[in-house]
């Protein structure tokens, strides 16, 4: 059975850092794209941060860009979100997501993905 588990997730004041970790079990993901998106209360899930298979390039939206940083360890079948200088707008259940194709650059979209994390929370508080 195929997991993705997000932990690290807490409760942090605004200039504060926290570093999420997605563990996959069940398959290697090492040859996929993986992403990280998120989801305020009241508001529709959106891109973070996406990784190539190899870690070799990576994207953000523009709200984290500077703040954020995405990393891999494909022989630990693990993808992390560092997060630094996090702001209240920041809060939200972030989630990690395997990419539906293999090797396909680095996708932004949610179809592009087929296996997803539960969540983990994030709290800034101002």
């Amino acid at each position: 059975q195929v997991q993705l588990v997000e932990s690290g997730g807490g409760l942090v004041q605004a200039g504060g850092s926290l570093r999420l970790s997605c563990a996959a079990s069940g398959r290697t993901f090492s040859n996929y794209p993986m992403g990280w998106f998120r989801q305020a209360p009241g508001k529709e899930r959106e891109f973070v941060a996406v990784i190539s298979w190899s870690g070799g390039w990576s994207r953000y939206a523009d709200s984290v860009k500077g703040r954020f940083t995405i990393s891999r360890d494909n022989a630990e079948n693990t993808v992390y979100l560092q997060m630094n200088s996090l702001k209240p707008e920041d809060t939200a259940v972030y989630y990690c997501a395997a990419a539906r194709t293999m090797g396909r650059g680095t996708p932004m979209r949610q179809s592009e993905y087929n296996y997803w994390g539960q969540g983990t929370q994030v709290t800034v508080s101002s």
